[in-house]
């Protein structure tokens, strides 16, 4: 396994204030930049709630430089990057990952965005509808009114019990006050010595460096203001409470005048306060009966304050016997001398992590500026926070710290693979008839060992696929996903990614990460997997999704044929069929897979065909939702399954991407949730529509879809030869070897083996993007709006009418 990334970027602050941190990780595919400006919700003036998150949405509106068009989201969208931005109590933050020769260009757009906002009272106007629809959503839904009622036992005082959405009323745009508000909130705090850069990418320290200059020389130099410090958490000498909701109970500390590194110390007290290994506080609850779930996190921290919160699932006990078990098991934790075996272990899981994290994730950690560990100053501050919670010198003896996690062992080094004693890898060359066999009986497994991907890398993934006689019961899904909660825990710290999920009769286990750890999860997750069975823990409540997330979770069972369902686990595994795929491990990690291989339950069969699509017509699903808002989800299949067609959707989802955003939620606003994309499900490939509206049906949201698609052949005609071409060479690009991370190569490959294409799928599929002419756009442009693929609607509301019919 190469040497993990030093744990702490370059910091240092340039000559007009910008600070910044610059992070150069040999390897990665893409580059990635966050920038956050230290001024956030309750840094705004009493008299107008919400003006912070609304001057962040103003900022994607265009500049007079790059106007929305051809602003930071459209091109970060146009060259397959990600991005985002989020508005916090007293930070807001910007993001975005492209590939490394079109990062310099956003980088000059976020500079450009944050320096000249173009607010016009018209487009201020817009906005605001987009904030009151937000509103109306976050008044609607359960768990943000759950969040916002934390807060109550709290001082009225404190701005944590303020509004800060931003609504219609709060935020008078047509008021020379508040543009004025606006004006020195954005003087006053988006200037240099308020902001944070920080980069990350296979580039030189130097070359990051010199974008950092050249980013900063845009942004309007400034010292730092300092940010008011806010009043006491509680009036009250108190420092906790607690609350009863509906199978939930909330314990609150509300902690004042914390030392430094008290993030890194609350963080470490999370992870652990987390653990549901036995020993722990969690497990202890639950055998006692009395919670059956835990989570601790912290809600707020600024200014040497903090709100710790631990929500305990289904409490069957009153909450004060559950603080009591809490401070002892606390007490227990305090009393560890310093926490060495815990430190060690916590340490190694985030250098892991931080291993196998794209770029985004890494730059994101970096604008934290949190140490990768628990310093000896944090542990001076964790000792003072656990004095201040009421921790004691005499606890109960039952508490133990928790078992080591199994996967962040160093691994045994594996014999190389295909070599006979006196063999060395001089003489790889030189195959025997054993190795031979040993290949043929490899060749005929169900599980391929694909050369698609390279296997000098330490990463890699492992698909193992399952078709069932019947699909499994709600209950019986919500069973298999709790019996790898621990497994998928410890993968997640040791640096695997490890998912499942039962989709009518296809059964998918997924593993992604360090290659010399997946076959232990591997075995692991299987074991786990078996064991379930008809006396499994009772499911727990899952909490409400909005109705677009609604939708996005059921899509991908709705694009199967529905069939019978069972809770029988032991009979659907034993009479299923598995094959699987294995991308990117090395010829040691493929020798350490034999023994989890020989344990996989069901039939090995490496002829199990795709999942049949529906894809007939125009198909119409509805989902009880208990908002009032409309959402609607269009997903258009492509016409065949051919890599051609594929080529044509995707280039026609790239085309579409921008202008139908523009037109929804900009022009039209008819939400703030507007999404389109080419999207894969089981093999079959589709473009993906996607909105939620406080006030139109979802039968208008159809219509207003109906009538993007209809001009889109007027849309391609408009483009003229040259941007045709790029915006085609800039799709390809995205498909090539040095633009693709491991693992988002590794799901394409998989998608391609469920479509039944060959393993050199990527290369074939790039070819077929570069040779897309307009003729062939516009023709696959109306296969689409003829819907000659399927079109399948997914929606909280009844279908429309004919030619729409519900589904079964």
């Amino acid at each position: 396994m190469p040497a993990p990334t030093h744990p702490r970027p370059h910091t240092e602050t340039l000559a007009n204030g910008l600070r910044v941190t610059l992070r150069h990780v040999p390897g990665l595919k893409r580059s990635a930049a966050a920038l956050r400006v230290n001024a956030g919700s309750h840094d705004v003036p009493l008299a107008w709630p919400g003006l912070a998150h609304f001057l962040e949405h103003l900022l994607f509106l265009g500049t007079e430089r790059f106007p929305a068009q051809q602003g930071l989201m459209a091109y970060v969208q146009r060259h397959g990057g990600q991005m985002n931005a989020s508005t916090r109590e007293r930070t807001t933050d910007f993001f975005f990952e492209l590939s490394p020769a079109s990062f310099s260009g956003g980088l000059e757009r976020l500079s450009d965005l944050l320096a000249h906002p173009r607010m016009s009272t018209d487009d201020q106007l817009r906005e605001r509808e987009v904030l009151q629809a937000e509103f109306v959503a976050w008044s609607q839904d359960a768990a943000a009114q759950q969040k916002e009622a934390l807060f109550e036992g709290l001082s009225a005082e404190h701005p944590l019990r303020g509004f800060h959405a931003g609504n219609r009323d709060s935020l008078p745009v047509e008021q020379a006050e508040f543009q004025q508000a606006l004006k020195d909130f954005h003087q006053q705090f988006y200037r240099t010595g308020q902001m944070i850069l920080s980069l990350v990418g296979p580039q030189s320290a130097e070359e990051l460096r010199t974008l950092a200059e050249q980013f900063a020389a845009a942004l309007t130099a400034g010292d730092k203001t300092a940010q008011a410090a806010p009043a006491r958490l509680m009036d009250t000498p108190q420092a906790s409470y607690q609350q009863v909701g509906k199978r939930r109970g909330d314990l609150l500390f509300a902690l004042e005048d914390l030392p430094e590194s008290s993030a890194e110390a609350l963080a470490f007290l999370c992870h652990w306060l987390n653990n549901a290994k036995p020993g722990g506080l969690l497990a202890h609850l639950q055998n006692q009966g009395l919670a059956n779930g835990l989570q601790a996190c912290v809600q707020y921290q600024f200014s040497g304050q903090a709100l710790l919160h631990l929500e305990f699932t289904a409490p069957s006990a009153s909450l004060d016997t559950i603080r009591t078990e809490c401070i002892d098991w606390l007490s227990f934790f305090a009393a560890q001398q310093n926490w060495p075996t815990l430190r060690e272990e916590y340490s190694a899981q985030l250098q892991r992590q931080q291993q196998v994290s794209g770029a985004l994730q890494r730059v994101r950690l970096d604008s934290e500026q949190l140490e990768s560990g628990l310093s000896e100053s944090a542990v001076t501050a964790l000792k003072v926070i656990l004095g201040k919670i009421g921790t004691v010198d005499n606890f109960s003896g039952h508490w133990h710290l928790p078992a080591a996690n199994p996967f962040l062992r160093t691994a045994e080094p594996l014999a190389n693979a295909g070599l006979i004693r006196g063999q060395t890898s001089a003489h790889r060359g030189l195959r025997t008839f054993a190795q031979d066999r040993s290949r043929t009986r490899r060749e005929r497994s169900p599980m391929q060992f694909s050369q698609a991907l390279p296997d000098n890398g330490d990463a890699g993934a492992v698909y193992v696929r399952w078709q069932t006689e019947a699909a499994a019961t709600a209950e019986l899904q919500a069973k298999l996903q709790r019996s790898l909660r621990e497994v998928s825990d410890d993968a997640r710290q040791a640096g695997v990614e490890l998912s499942f999920s039962a989709t009518a009769d296809q059964w998918l286990l997924k593993l992604t990460g360090l290659q010399d750890t997946l076959p232990a999860v591997l075995e692991h997750a299987l074991n786990s997997l078996t064991q379930v069975g008809a006396d499994s823990a009772e499911s727990e409540p899952q909490p409400a999704l909005m109705p677009i997330r609604q939708l996005l979770k059921a899509l991908p069972e709705k694009c199967l044929p529905a069939v019978s369902e069972s809770d029988d686990a032991a009979h659907l595994w034993t009479t299923s069929r598995w094959d699987g795929l294995a991308l990117g491990l090395n010829p040691q990690t493929q020798s350490g897979m034999g023994l989890a291989l020989s344990r996989i339950p069901g039939i090995p069969d490496n002829q199990i065909p795709a999942p049949s699509a529906i894809n007939a017509g125009f198909r119409w699903s509805q989902i009880d939702s208990a908002s009032s808002e409309h959402a609607l989800l269009l997903f258009c299949a492509t016409a065949s399954r051919e890599i051609a067609d594929e080529a044509a959707w995707r280039l026609l989802a790239h085309l579409c991407q921008t202008p139908f955003y523009q037109r929804l939620r900009v022009e039209l606003q008819l939400g703030y949730a507007v999404f389109s994309g080419l999207r894969q499900f089981h093999g079959q490939t589709g473009l993906l529509f996607g909105v939620q509206s406080p006030s139109a049906t979802a039968a208008q949201l159809l219509n207003h879809i109906q009538q993007f698609l209809d001009g889109l052949p007027a849309l391609i005609e408009q483009l003229d030869d040259a941007s045709l071409t790029q915006q085609r060479q800039t799709l390809a690009d995205q498909f090539g070897e040095s633009a693709l991370s491991g693992k988002d190569a590794a799901e394409f490959l998989w998608q391609a083996r469920l479509a039944g294409h060959s393993s050199d799928y990527l290369m074939q599929l790039r070819n077929a993007i570069a040779q897309l002419d307009r003729p062939a756009l516009l023709a696959a442009a109306q296969r689409l709006i003829h819907a000659e693929g399927g079109w399948h609607g997914l929606s909280n509301d009844s279908a429309p009418g004919a030619p729409w019919l519900a589904a079964k």
